[in-house]
């Protein structure tokens, strides 16, 4: 049998992709510049879900590595946190980029948008469940504290050895980074809503940018408060 040849375009599924963006706003209501702005719209929510599809995967993926806790599986997860805070940077980059979007063009195609929001992505929300926020831990550090528990090491310990504590103290800078990228895309999701929306409500009934500051918290918690008390016990030694 002759295998089948693997082109750019089959491998990729290009025809499937690009068909894809299907503007809702019909032809005789709009100019060919806001059907354009709402394709803008559909690929940039499109390509974030494609993003935070990889994200989910490579904090799952760490999570693993967080069973075994050997020194080749933390180096593993250090790569895979800081492709991950990378990632984010690019959603949150890509946000900065919808500000492109003219306003008038929204206010044309958002009335045939319904009720579909960018708060009903299942992504989004699991993303949330990983990294955690401010006042509840997430699976992510759940899973590393764990690791770290049953090989009998102690992460106030790692926070405060810095450097000397090798891997463990780079997954724990890796994830820093995460959490930073993570609140900075939520921060930036919170101003572009407040640019395009003012006080108007969300598509899906929500408060809009209110609902959106609410849930826009820094992850991680335990780690920040860990090395604050590193400033602490220098400030004590000193004097």
């Amino acid at each position: 049998m002759t295998p089948i040849e693997v082109t750019y375009a089959s491998y990729l599924k290009l025809d499937e992709l690009l068909a894809l963006q299907q503007p809702r706003t019909p032809d005789g209501d709009a100019d060919l510049a806001t059907l354009l702005s709402e394709q803008f719209f559909i690929v940039s929510h499109q390509t974030c879900e494609l993003w935070l599809k990889q994200i989910l995967g490579d904090l799952a993926a760490v999570e693993g590595h967080f069973l075994t806790m050997t020194t080749a599986d933390l180096e593993r997860s250090v790569d895979l946190l800081y492709r991950s805070s990378e990632l984010l940077r690019l959603l949150h980059e890509q946000l900065m980029a919808l500000e492109r979007l003219p306003l008038e063009d929204f206010a044309q195609f958002r009335q045939y948008l319904g009720t579909a929001s960018g708060a009903q992505s299942s992504q989004s929300h699991r993303l949330e469940r990983v990294l955690g926020s401010a006042s509840r831990s997430g699976s992510l550090f759940l899973a590393f504290r764990s690791g770290l528990e049953r090989i009998g090491a102690d992460l106030e310990e790692i926070v405060a050895a810095g450097v000397e504590a090798g891997s463990f103290h780079r997954v724990v800078e890796a994830m820093l980074r995460v959490g930073n990228g993570y609140f900075q895309w939520k921060i930036g999701h919170v101003g572009l809503v407040m640019k395009m929306l003012g006080e108007q409500p969300g598509t899906a009934g929500t408060s809009g940018a209110a609902h959106l500051m609410g849930r826009a918290t820094m992850p991680f918690t335990e780690l920040h408060e860990l090395r604050g008390k590193v400033h602490e016990r220098g400030r004590r030694q000193a004097g």
